[in-house]
């Protein structure tokens, strides 16, 4: 029996990625990343979240909303296995997916119940892109949710730890204290596709109003630009 459903947004995050390029891999990777959960105007009301603020993280559900138009394939090429290794679509969190729908475990920092856009969430870890539409939101239980000793599989074939950061001073005094922390967690992640590897290279991160020129060598990620976007 074949069927379709429906999916109406519940909620839009925002979030300080206005681009893809350098949103980490996996939520939770970057804990300073902290976005807010906007719900539309039909979902805004209190006695939804009632009992939410009990649980420390959360469940979302959401659109790879960037490629919803491109359709899927049955195979594709995982970045962080060097773009050459095919591997099937539902071995992979590859965004070209039959009805790209994205799953990410996120920490619930704050609760605001009143206000102009109605009671809003502010979660961190979040790697989703500004404006990204939520479909549902679920409490992360951690005595059945977590499982320790589960295998990674291929996904656990990528570059070893987080770089190093070089950031001058001067540099990072351009950036909003309250997004340092932050950017400095995401460039540590190392934003480069997997199969990018040139020392000489200049690479843009846009990040919460700026725009971050940096080059890598070894593990030494070096900042050498930033100019402000906007």
């Amino acid at each position: 029996m074949s069927h379709s459903v429906t999916l109406r947004p519940i909620a839009h995050i925002r979030s300080d990625f206005p681009e893809k390029f350098g949103i980490p891999r996996q939520s939770g990777l970057v804990e300073g990343l902290r976005a807010e959960i906007v719900f539309t105007p039909e979902y805004r009301t209190p006695q939804a979240l009632r009992g939410i603020e009990e649980f420390s993280h959360l469940w979302l559900i959401w659109q790879f909303s960037g490629t919803a138009q491109r359709g899927w394939t049955p195979t594709v090429r995982p970045p962080r296995l060097g773009g050459n290794v095919r591997k099937g679509v539902f071995a992979t969190r590859s965004p070209f997916r039959p009805n790209g729908l994205g799953l990410s475990s996120v920490g619930l920092a704050e609760v605001r119940l009143t206000g102009p856009e109605g009671p809003v969430l502010v979660v961190t870890g979040a790697d989703l892109l500004d404006g990204t539409p939520i479909f549902d939101i679920k409490p992360y239980l951690p005595y059945t949710d977590a499982h320790p000793d589960a295998s990674g599989g291929f996904a656990l074939q990528q570059r070893d730890g987080v770089l190093r950061v070089d950031f001058p001073p001067e540099l990072l005094a351009q950036v909003p204290p309250q997004r340092r922390e932050a950017l400095l967690g995401v460039l540590a992640q190392d934003p480069r596709p997997g199969y990018q590897d040139s020392p000489d290279r200049l690479y843009w991160l846009a990040f919460g109003g700026v725009e971050a020129g940096f080059t890598v060598a070894g593990d030494l990620l070096t900042v050498r630009e930033l100019r402000q976007k906007g």
